[in-house]
């Protein structure tokens, strides 16, 4: 019986196989997801194909607990977020632990996601998410959270809750429509129609639509080229991108200004810009 409260985190064993420069190959098993911390690109795989990667109260402990470790974990400068299946990313929150909860529960449920959105958005480094299947509900609205979106020719989206007597509660209302604008954002939810991948690509709710042999390569491929970069100066982008999102113009530009300072006292501007006059790759040291 759903008793309205977060379930208590448990902490994964990691494992290690091997070494790799950066850090050491690490391996965390959850109940529901795994998590790989390779060099300095994080690898979160859901992995409950048998729900389709339903949202329980579990995985969702599984996925804030691995974010939080991500977090911790100073190496890493990208997240590559996926699905052990090809069927889905996720088919949303768990409807029948939904439907247990009054106002008090349903308010409670709402924030856990809120602050795995909140992660994703702003505290765990750039997040790369593969896309393949169904990506509906709460998978949406987490992949509205993260910062570059890849999906295969067979992936579909929908913001569905309107058909079952709610409306989006993990950011949709807000996220959505500040990727693909106010009247599109609206009229998926309004209706809970799905958008398959080539309508998404047109709106700007992806990056990038690949076949499906191509989605981990490329994803693969783009975290790469992220993870070569300074993790200071990826993290001041970030927050620059997050400040400009929900402020004004004015807002972000003024903190634009404050992080482009900063950076100026740092060793990887100086060394980036040393290096760029001495025509080398720079050798960053995060700081």
């Amino acid at each position: 019986m759903d008793t309205g409260k977060e379930p208590q985190k448990e902490e994964a064993k990691p494992q290690q196989n091997g070494a790799d420069k950066g850090c050491a190959p690490e391996e965390y098993t959850f109940t529901n997801l795994t998590l790989e911390m390779e060099g300095h690109i994080a690898r979160i795989t859901l992995n409950r194909p048998e729900t389709l990667n339903v949202f329980s109260l579990p995985m969702l402990s599984d996925l804030e607990a691995a974010l939080d470790k991500v977090i911790k974990t100073k190496p890493m400068k990208c997240v590559i977020f996926k699905s052990s299946t090809t069927k889905a990313f996720s088919a949303g929150a768990d409807i029948r632990e939904m439907s247990q909860r009054d106002v008090a529960g349903g308010i409670e449920f709402a924030e856990i996601g809120h602050r795995i959105g909140r992660k994703l958005e702003l505290d765990v480094p750039p997040v790369v998410i593969a896309l393949s299947g169904l990506v509906l509900g709460g998978a949406c609205e987490f992949a509205c959270a993260c910062d570059i979106r890849v999906a295969t020719k067979q992936t579909y989206f929908s913001q569905p809750e309107i058909n079952i007597g709610a409306i989006p509660g993990w950011g949709g209302t807000q996220r959505l429509m500040r990727l693909i604008g106010v009247s599109k954002a609206k009229e998926m939810i309004y209706t809970g129609n799905r958008v398959d991948a080539e309508t998404a690509l047109d709106l700007g709710l992806i990056n990038y639509m690949v076949e499906q042999d191509q989605l981990i390569p490329t994803c693969e491929n783009i975290a790469k080229a992220i993870a070569g970069k300074s993790k200071p100066v990826l993290m001041a982008a970030k927050q620059a991108f997050h400040i400009g999102l929900n402020s004004t113009l004015e807002a972000g530009l003024r903190f634009e200004v404050q992080k482009w300072g900063t950076l100026f006292g740092s060793y990887d501007r100086t060394e980036g810009m040393k290096a760029f006059l001495e025509k080398r790759n720079p050798v960053w040291k995060d700081k």
